[in-house]
């Protein structure tokens, strides 16, 4: 079995990848100097074409997907040893911030909302299951205020709730798997950072809207 950091470093490493600024370079522009110059998949679909943006979000999500997926396939043991469990989340995180801030761009990433999704859909069942919950919150904001960044920022709020919420119904002892629940309030509140000048302009009705773009 490879060691924890080769692990930790390879999901680093994988989540990095700056799909959305190498979607733009095959279009010949630089994402990161139109729009908003964020190299997720909304701008993207912004600057380069919608079709180009969704197939950003695919890879985005695919890139945090991955690395949890196998490494819950890789590694032995059962699902609930703390030692795997934690180390697993660990990978998690690591993949969020390869996408935040990736050593490719000097450390200057996007916002980490898809990469969230694929690390959670990879952790079968908690938070998968959450991320399920919080993506509904999310489709139903985005659709109902034509606003991705609110949308985002609901999914942040939600997935940790949902999680706590699912984990209390399940009967899982928060004691000994408080990482969880850390974990996603971690994750969460890296959206809810990388969004803070998306909240000073909706605070300025100033914010970008699929309706008013």
């Amino acid at each position: 079995m490879l060691p924890p950091t080769l692990l930790t470093l390879a999901a680093y490493l994988c989540g990095a990848i700056p799909f959305g600024l190498l979607i733009g370079m095959a279009h010949g522009v630089d994402v990161r100097t139109q729009g908003s110059r964020n190299i997720g998949a909304t701008n993207v679909g912004r600057v380069v074409g919608r079709k180009w943006g969704y197939l950003c979000l695919i890879l985005d999500v695919l890139k945090g997907f991955g690395p949890t997926l196998a490494a819950s396939l890789w590694l032995a043991g059962r699902g609930d040893d703390p030692r795997r469990q934690a180390l697993l989340l660990l990978i998690a995180v690591a993949a969020v911030l390869g996408h935040v801030f990736p050593i490719y761009l000097g450390f200057r990433g996007g916002k980490g909302v898809a990469t969230t999704v694929g690390v959670a859909l990879g952790l079968w069942p908690y938070y998968t299951i959450a991320m399920g919950a919080a993506l509904g919150a999310y489709a139903i904001v985005r659709f109902t205020t034509g606003m991705v960044s609110v949308g985002s920022l609901t999914l942040a709020v939600v997935f940790p709730l949902a999680l706590y919420v699912y984990t209390r119904l399940t009967g899982l002892s928060l004691t000994d798997h408080w990482p969880l629940q850390a974990v996603a309030a971690l994750l969460g509140l890296v959206i809810i950072v990388r969004h803070r000048e998306n909240i000073q302009r909706l605070l300025r009705g100033r914010e970008h809207s699929v309706r008013n773009p």
